[in-house]
């Protein structure tokens, strides 16, 4: 029996699904992963892991899903993977000028980007206060980007991206804050993939030179290395896919 547990949260999305698979051939950790669709986990590779199928993430939802969870969780979690995340769909597309911007686009990507990870990070705490001690730690990954950056705006645009970004940076920030007091030994982390070749970055790419332009798996990869390197230091970190800081 795996003496630690690896959670990978909205485990659709390609860099997920690449972080999933690396998980397994480490065989470190127990995998365990919520999502939407759960296809993909079908695969023979993940017949030992916990997936949990759930059909939208509205507070209700989190709360029984890790309700479930704990059930099934033997092992204390080290590692959390949020990845939720949300750039365009078939009703949003990022606001080039101001008056592009629209109340429901500006409210699904605040709630996707930023309610929705912390509304996860919320419901765990319990978990966290009962399955850590001094000698186990946790590192929350949260998938932030640089346009939240707010001393970084160099260009403007995409108004209710870099809101929800900037958001979420901030909820962050000072839930770590507080788990400094309360939950010493989990580490908050938002993090920068850079371009990703994935459906979320697809429409955007044109203009992105080709070595800028990376694979889910050496994100994955990247990730999985600055998790390992990064120190339980009661901070958060805004780190891109090299581990290099991020001006909040």
């Amino acid at each position: 029996m795996k003496d630690q547990t690896t959670l990978i949260i909205g485990a659709n999305s390609d860099i997920a699904k690449a972080l999933a698979v690396e998980v397994i051939k480490t065989g470190q950790s127990h995998l365990m992963v919520i999502t939407r669709d759960s296809h993909f986990y079908q695969q023979e590779q993940f017949n030992n892991s916990d997936i949990f199928l759930v059909a939208d993430y509205q507070e209700s939802t989190i709360q029984k899903t890790i309700t479930d969870l704990n059930k099934k969780l033997t092992a204390p979690l080290s590692q959390v993977f949020i990845c939720h995340g949300l750039l365009h769909s078939e009703q949003v597309t990022p606001e080039k000028r101001l008056q592009s911007l629209t109340e429901n686009a500006f409210n699904e990507v605040m709630t996707a980007n930023a309610l929705t990870p912390m509304l996860w990070i919320k419901n765990l705490i319990p978990t966290f206060k009962y399955r850590l001690n001094q000698k186990k730690s946790c590192k929350i990954v949260v998938f932030s980007a640089r346009v939240g950056s707010i001393s970084d705006n160099q260009i403007g645009g995409w108004y209710s991206y870099r809101a929800s970004k900037a958001a979420l940076n901030m909820l962050i920030k000072s839930a770590a804050v507080e788990f400094s007091r309360t939950v010493k030994n989990v580490k908050l982390i938002s993090f920068h993939p850079g371009t990703t070749d994935t459906p979320l970055s697809k429409p955007f790419q044109k203009n992105v030179p080709e070595h800028k332009l990376f694979s889910s798996e050496f994100v994955a990869l990247q990730l999985l290395e600055i998790v390992k390197n990064t120190n339980i230091d009661g901070e958060a970190s805004f780190v891109d896919w090299q581990g290099k800081t991020i001006p909040w």
